[in-house]
């Protein structure tokens, strides 16, 4: 798809897209995202946020494609009344940007196979995007190290450093960024090429010098399984039969690496974690960086179910809203499960998601100027169980309160818990 032809492409659903941009390349494109939504322009309380982006590499224009044949597919499924598509667009709000770095693509599209592999990969003030973030790894290792958490500093919502937005940041970056801040997101995946297989964070590594070592998030767990739910689903990432891309055989890993121990180098991944409540990966979806278009109806077939099972995930966990006692929303309240030294916060209306394997948990949500409340909940196979917290002001009664018991509220769920979740 050219450029222009990108930009049509949303038209298709009018009542279910929307096609808006978060900001401008160097060269003045715009970068354009397209929402899914039963409420397109909407957030709706209690209703997640997923995002995919590809082509942060303008040659590795696979995901690109991907991303936009993925939404010609959910529109046609949604009027065709699948109902697992209705359930994805009804209860999800899904952003695709399928072109972070449409100058570099619009050079590769241009150049020819003797041009080089790296043709496009760059911004046009080669600028590499996906490394461009900020590493917030190290300001945290720092303060661990000192022993300032969780005291004198948070675990999660790093701020960014001052000196950053002074240094060599691309356009493209900082309306990533901007992005990344304005919309509570809590997953995504961002689509690159030339590899199959599924990275998760940590992908720095802690030990300075050394470029691969295991580098365990809090929520390595989470990520593991995050990660095998896309690499599980590929026709090919676990295949161990299929062809190697290079040298490294990704399948006898069962399709994932954590990407410090693949090579370290602070990015998005890192960066969404540390900065807001979104857990990234990426996924490399395949081989060839700039595939053949006679080959797209093949990599769509080798991806298309991973897309699904991978947003369906956004719903896996818990949720809730919580809430001061005359009902209305508390932000930016934080939520903690025992045990997780990372912690996630409430968005503009009180909501708020946290991605969790099933087990079992104590979770504490605490404002400031609030009492804190903290509740027990089972975590069973089912996606999507509500835990919404009622607090009262400290500036009033000191005395926790739950205007609703939350067995009450766990049955107004239009998808109930199975029987192996409860809420206690």
């Amino acid at each position: 798809h050219s450029y222009k032809e990108m930009r049509q492409v949303s038209h298709m659903c009018p009542n279910i897209t929307r096609i808006y941009n978060i900001g401008k390349s160097q060269n003045g494109l715009k970068l354009y995202a397209i929402e899914i939504s039963d409420n397109p322009g909407e957030h709706k309380v209690g209703e997640p946020e997923f995002r995919y982006t590809a082509g942060a590499h303008g040659n590795e224009v696979l995901g690109r494609e991907l991303l936009l044949l993925l939404m010609q597919f959910m529109c046609l499924e949604y009027l065709s009344g699948n109902q697992r598509i209705r359930h994805l667009v009804e209860e999800t709000r899904i952003h695709l940007l399928p072109s972070v770095n449409p100058d570099g693509y619009e050079k590769a599209f241009e150049g020819s196979e003797l041009s080089g592999w790296s043709l496009g990969r760059w911004t046009n003030d080669g600028i590499d995007i996906h490394h461009n973030f900020p590493d917030l790894n190290s300001v945290l290792w720092e303060a661990e190290a000192k022993k300032w958490i969780p005291r004198k500093m948070f675990n999660h919502h790093i701020p960014t450093p001052e000196w950053y937005l002074s240094n060599n940041v691309a356009l493209e970056t900082r309306a990533l960024i901007a992005w990344m801040e304005k919309m509570p997101f809590v997953l995504g995946g961002n689509l690159q090429g030339g590899e199959l297989v599924v990275t998760f964070p940590y992908d720095r590594t802690r030990s300075q010098g050394v470029t691969r070592e295991q580098t365990p998030t809090p929520d390595d767990h989470v990520f593991r399984w995050l990660a095998f739910s896309y690499a599980s689903t590929h026709r090919l990432m676990t295949d161990a039969s299929r062809r190697v891309c290079h040298t490294e055989d990704f399948a006898k890993e069962d399709g994932t690496i954590n990407g410090a121990s693949w090579h370290t180098a602070a990015g998005m991944n890192d960066f969404s974690y540390l900065h807001t409540n979104c857990f990234e990966l990426s996924m490399y979806v395949g081989c060839d960086k700039f595939p053949h278009e006679s080959e797209l109806p093949e990599e769509w077939e080798n991806n298309r179910e991973s897309l699904l099972v991978f947003m369906e995930q956004v719903h896996r966990g818990i949720k809730g809203v919580v809430r001061d006692l005359q009902g209305r929303g508390i932000a930016n309240a934080i939520i903690s499960v025992e045990g997780i030294g990372h912690d996630v916060r409430t968005a503009a209306d009180g909501d708020y998601w946290r991605l969790l394997n099933p087990g079992e948990y104590r979770v504490t949500a605490r404002a400031e100027g609030y009492s804190l409340t903290t509740k027990k909940c089972e975590v069973g196979y089912a996606i999507g169980i509500l835990l919404h917290f009622y607090g009262s002001s400290l500036t009033g009664s000191n005395t926790l309160s739950t205007m609703r018991s939350l067995r009450k509220e766990s049955q107004t769920v239009e998808h109930k818990p199975n029987k192996n979740t409860k809420v206690m």
